[in-house]
């Protein structure tokens, strides 16, 4: 089943879209939204070469439609929305992110997928001035970021962001990218460094100079650095700071690759336990 969509496909609260059971391609146009709502999962597509769309009357609900401007194309794109639930889908080659949260967004968590081919992956927070990013909370657990992946793995922006479990095999500039005083708490994650003498170091701070960025709380913690990677850890630790970037217990970097084996769209036949 290829999906191709004229315009973007607008999610409303309390909504999960299932690929289970089905092997579901969002394909080749617009993708999806989620903007202004809540409780809403993904699960089990392969989302990929999304394109702009828009200028465009959209419908957003069975009883409404309005005039859409221009959206970017994300794969998946999370505007002012909480409680959002990414999990097991294949994102690839789109024109803009594979997954965006910005504008508020929080109580996310990204779990599960498989990213590769695309360039700049997954962008965190609107931008250094938007300032209701600070209650941003996600979860980034179990993904594996494959082949053909240049940065932003995520890049984040004021808020307070677990890291954890995730396999990094490839990235051409940089894995984990911030600005603006991001709270980022990397646990148990194996970090493959490309051949690249110039890419081994996961972490980027984007556009800051060090004496602002040495006082943001960035930590590594039994993580797993190969190939030459380091991760460049900052800040004074703050207890509390970390405790909103802890959103659940980290396993052994050693286990990672049975922990992401299974990332992405599962191949799951109807009628069948996945």
């Amino acid at each position: 089943m290829v999906i191709r969509l004229k315009q973007e496909l607008i999610v409303n609260s309390f909504k999960t879209i299932d690929g289970r059971g089905a092997n579901v391609h969002i394909a080749n146009g617009a993708c999806i939204t989620i903007q202004f709502v809540t409780n809403v999962i993904i699960h089990g597509l392969h989302i990929h070469d999304c394109k702009p769309t828009g200028n465009a009357m959209v419908r957003s609900s069975p009883s409404h439609f309005g005039w859409r401007t221009m959206a970017d194309g994300d794969a998946i794109s999370i505007f002012s929305s909480s409680h959002i639930w990414v999990d097991h889908n294949s994102l690839s080659n789109c024109a803009d992110g594979l997954v965006d949260a910005v504008m508020g967004s929080t109580a996310i968590t990204i779990s599960n997928n498989h990213m590769t081919h695309h360039n700049e992956v997954m962008l965190l927070g609107h931008s250094d001035s938007y300032t209701r990013d600070k209650q941003m909370q996600v979860t980034i657990a179990y993904n594996h970021f494959g082949k053909g992946l240049i940065q932003r793995m995520p890049r984040c922006r004021h808020g307070y962001f677990h890291v954890v479990n995730n396999d990094y095999t490839h990235w051409e500039m940089y894995a984990i990218g911030g600005s603006a005083n991001p709270t980022i708490n990397s646990q148990g994650n194996r970090y493959a460094a490309p051949t690249n003498p110039f890419a081994k170091e996961v972490t980027k701070r984007v556009e800051t100079p060090a004496n602002q960025w040495k006082s943001w709380n960035w930590r590594s913690e039994g993580d797993l650095l190969l190939n030459g990677a380091y991760f460049t850890p900052s800040g004074a630790g703050a207890s509390a700071s970390y405790a909103r970037a802890s959103s659940l217990g980290a396993k052994s970097s050693s286990m990672v690759g049975a922990m992401t084996s299974n990332a992405g769209a599962l191949p799951c036949r109807r009628g069948r336990q996945c």
